[in-house]
C-alpha cells in the first residue's frame, strides 16, 4: 500500500480533499452552491451530491435560504470555516515541511541514457535527471516526492512509472493530529524522511524496525554536480 502525502481529512469514511475545499471556498465567495458549481465547471447536480455526503460525515456545512425578496443564496456554518481552517493548516504544514526536508546522496555516475543517468550512492543506484558531462554528483530526494510500502505490497518497478527502489527501516516516527514525519535508515550517512497522513502510518504499521521500500520517479530526482 502507499503512503501518500495529499492533504486529506476523513470521518465516517468520506475523505475531504483540495477539490472539496475548493467548492466550500467557493460557495463562501459565490453565495450559492449552484455558482459556486458554475464557477468551478461542475455540474449542479454533482456538487448538490457531494456537498451532501460531506454534511453526512462533516455535520451541516451550507445553510441554504429559499428564494424570495432577498433572492436566497448559501452561507457557509460555522462547522464549515473550522473544517477549511483545519484543511489550510493541513496543507500549510505538509508544505513547510516538504519545503524542507531532503536527504542528500553522494553518488557517481555509472551509466548514461539521454537527460537520466545511473548514479551508484550508499544506498544503492538511483536513476536522476543528471546533467551532461558530470561524473560526481549528489541526489536529492525530498520528502514529498518518496512513497513508502510495506516490501510484501511494493509493485514490481515495470508497473509503476516510480521505478526507482530502496531498501530501508524505520527509525522513528512524529505523528500530530493528521500527519506523521517518518525517519528511514537507507543505509546513507544521513536518514530519508518522508511525510505521509496519520491514516498511513497506520495502515502501514511504522514503527522503528519496521521494514519498507521506499520509490520515487527517476523525473522527479535531480542530481548535481559536486
Amino acid at each position: 500500500m502507499d503512503a501518500d502525502y495529499d492533504a486529506r481529512l476523513t470521518a465516517d469514511g468520506v475523505t475531504f480533499d483540495a477539490r472539496d475545499a475548493a467548492l466550500l471556498a467557493t460557495v463562501d465567495e459565490a453565495g450559492s452552491l449552484n455558482a459556486a458549481a458554475d464557477s468551478l465547471g461542475r455540474s449542479y447536480a454533482r456538487a448538490h451530491q457531494r456537498l451532501t455526503a460531506l454534511e453526512a460525515a462533516f455535520g451541516s456545512l451550507v445553510e441554504r435560504q429559499r428564494g424570495g425578496a432577498g433572492g436566497g443564496g448559501s452561507t457557509l456554518t460555522d462547522a464549515a470555516r473550522e473544517l477549511l481552517a483545519a484543511f489550510e493548516r493541513l496543507e500549510a504544514g505538509y508544505e513547510r515541511v516538504a519545503a524542507t526536508e531532503e536527504c542528500v546522496l553522494d553518488g557517481t555516475v555509472t551509466d548514461r541514457d539521454g537527460e537520466l543517468a545511473t548514479v551508484e550512492t550508499a544506498a544503492g543506484p538511483v536513476r536522476a535527471l543528471t546533467p551532461p558531462d558530470t561524473s560526481d554528483v549528489e541526489v536529492s530526494l525530498r520528502s514529498d516526492a518518496v512513497t513508502l510500502h510495506a516490501p510484501a505490497e511494493a509493485p514490481s518497478a515495470d508497473a509503476t512509472s516510480a521505478r526507482n527502489r530502496l531498501s530501508g527501516t524505520v527509525m522513528g516516527v512524529g505523528t500530530g493530529d493528521a500527519v506523521g514525519r517518518v525517519t528511514v535508515d537507507i543505509g546513507a550517512d544521513d536518514p530519508l524522511v518522508a511525510v505521509v497522513t496519520t491514516e498511513s502510518v497506520d495502515r502501514l504499521a511504522l514503527a522503528a524496525g519496521r521494514e519498507v521500500v521506499v520509490s520515487f520517479k527517476a523525473t522527479a530526482t535531480r542530481a548535481t554536480p559536486r
